[in-house]
C-alpha cells in the first residue's frame, strides 16, 4: 500500500469516528470540504514514512498522528483563505471554504477540525498512553505559540517580521511535528528527524513564494500574487526570483541529507525529490524566468 493510499483511508476513518453522529449537517459538510478537496498530504506522509523507518509497531497510533496533522493543516488553511486573511476565493482547484460555505460555517469548520485533530489523537492513543503525551505535546507546539503555525499566521499582523522566523512558524513548524510525530508515535527519539521536517518545511514554504510570483492561478489553484498584494514577508521578493530558487534547491538538498540512515533512507528521499519537482517545476521557472528576459544563472543543479 503506497503512502498516499494509506493516508487517504486513514483520513476517512478517523474522520467519520471522530465526528460521530448527530453533529449540525451543515457544519460536517463544511469540515468534509476542507479535508477531502484534494492536496498533496505530505505532512501525513513524512510522518508515516518516518515510523516505518522506525519500525512502526503501532500503525493505528501512526495513522491517527498522520491524520491530526492533516487535520490541522486544512484547518489553518481555512482560517488563511478568510477574507481577515487572504480573501482567497479557490483553494485547491475549488472554491474556498467560505465561498462555498459562507463565513461563519468556515470560521467553525476551521474550529471544529483544530479540536478534531486532538480528538483522533485521544481516541487513537488510549492503546498508548505512554506514547500519548509526548504526540499530544508535539501537536501543540507545531500548531501555537510561541512557533507554530498560529504565530507564523499572526507575524503577518505584525509591522515588521523576520523572514525566517516566519517561515519556520507558518509551514516548518508542522513539518518537523510531522517527522517528529512518526518517530514518537513508535516510542523511539524524535531528535534525529527533526531536521528532515525542518529543511523540508521552509522549502515548502520558498516554493510557495516562488509559485506567488510565477505560477498561473488556474495551476496553481488559488490566487497568485498575493505576498506582493498584501506585503506579506516572501523569500522571492527578499532573495530575488532567482535567489530563491537556488535557496529552494538548497533546502532541498539538505533535506536529503538530513535523512538518518534507516533501512528505508532512500524512499524517503525520493519522498523529497519528487516533491521537490512538483513544487518547483524548472520548465515554469525557466519559461518564466526567459518571458522576463532573465537568465537562469547561479541555479543550484539540484538533482530532482
Amino acid at each position: 500500500m503506497s503512502l498516499l493510499t494509506r493516508t487517504e483511508q486513514a483520513l476517512i476513518t478517523y474522520f467519520e469516528q471522530a465526528v460521530g453522529v448527530g453533529a449540525p449537517p451543515r457544519l460536517v459538510a463544511a469540515m468534509r470540504h476542507a479535508v477531502f478537496s484534494g492536496g498533496a498530504r505530505i505532512r501525513p506522509q513524512l510522518c508515516m514514512a518516518v515510523a516505518t523507518a522506525c519500525g512502526d509497531d503501532a500503525p493505528a497510533l501512526t495513522n491517527a498522528a498522520a491524520v491530526s496533522l492533516e487535520l490541522m493543516h486544512c484547518a489553518s488553511l481555512v482560517h488563511d483563505d478568510m477574507p481577515a486573511f487572504d480573501n482567497a476565493d479557490t483553494r485547491r482547484g475549488r472554491p474556498s471554504v467560505h465561498k462555498a460555505h459562507g463565513e461563519a460555517l468556515a470560521l467553525l469548520a476551521g474550529d471544529g477540525l483544530i479540536v478534531l485533530a486532538y480528538r483522533v489523537m485521544l481516541l487513537a492513543g488510549a492503546q498508548h498512553s505512554n506514547r500519548l503525551w509526548a504526540l499530544m505535546d508535539n501537536l501543540t507546539q507545531g500548531v501555537g505559540l510561541p512557533d507554530g503555525i498560529v504565530a507564523g499566521q499572526a507575524w503577518e499582523c505584525e509591522n515588521s517580521a523576520d523572514l525566517g522566523q516566519y517561515q519556520r512558524a507558518k509551514t516548518g513548524a508542522l513539518f518537523v511535528s510531522a517527522t517528529r510525530a512518526g518517530a514518537l508515535s513508535c516510542g523511539q527519539s524524535p531528535e534525529p528527524w527533526a531536521g528532515l521536517g525542518a529543511y523540508l518545511g521552509e522549502a515548502y514554504q520558498v516554493a510557495d513564494d516562488i509559485r506567488d510570483v510565477i505560477a498561473d492561478a488556474a495551476v496553481l489553484g488559488k490566487p497568485v500574487g498575493q505576498d506582493a498584494l498584501l506585503a506579506r514577508p516572501s523569500s522571492a521578493q527578499a532573495l530575488g526570483l532567482e535567489g530563491a530558487i537556488a535557496h529552494f534547491d538548497h533546502l532541498i538538498d539538505q533535506a536529503a541529507e538530513s535523512i538518518p540512515a534507516c533501512t528505508n533512507r532512500e524512499l524517503l528521499r525520493q519522498l523529497v525529490q519528487r516533491e521537490a519537482v512538483r513544487l518547483v517545476p524548472k520548465d515554469m521557472c525557466q519559461g518564466y524566468l526567459q518571458a522576463h528576459a532573465t537568465p537562469l544563472s547561479g541555479r543550484a543543479n539540484a538533482a530532482h
